[in-house]
């Protein structure tokens, strides 16, 4: 008794057959927006655009060679109409969280934390509703020339 298998072109002809007319479900991820840092103190991206409720990757890279004590970077999304200088000015005695005030929490978005030279993290995040949102490097004195806007359409 002989068994005989069906050929691999007819198999892929069969599987063509039942999937026409049926839309690939391809798992779509976020927008990947990739911002590095420096010890000058600069962002490289100082505008993001947005639509609501699209799903953003913010990739944070600290290119500088400085230690983390005296030139770590973060980036912080603040919320609609907050007080970008108060913020920064409450981060400068938050060390132990990142340069995110306890008390201020609430105004933030999304956050990376503070990386030394050479890291890299990342924050996914959903666009809020439409608007123009600060970001801003909350260590101390760096938020005057490491800042930019995501505007929300």
């Amino acid at each position: 008794m002989k068994i005989r298998f069906p050929s691999l072109s007819l198999l892929v002809a069969l599987a063509a057959g039942l999937t026409a007319g049926v839309a690939p479900v391809l798992a779509a991820g976020p927008r990947v927006i990739e911002i590095t840092a420096n010890d000058q103190m600069k962002f490289s991206v100082s505008a993001i655009e947005a639509k609501a409720g699209e799903e953003l990757k913010v990739v944070l890279t600290n290119q500088g060679t400085l230690p983390k004590e005296a030139m770590g970077h973060n980036w912080v999304l603040l919320k609609a109409g907050v007080d970008v200088a108060a913020f920064a000015t409450a981060a400068m005695a938050a060390k132990d969280t990142d340069y995110i005030p306890a008390a201020k929490k609430g105004d933030v978005v999304a956050s990376i934390p503070v990386l030394g030279p050479k890291k890299s993290a990342e924050a996914v995040f959903k666009a809020p509703a439409a608007g123009t949102y600060t970001f801003i490097c909350s260590f101390p004195g760096h938020y005057m020339l490491m800042k930019g806007t995501l505007t929300v359409k």
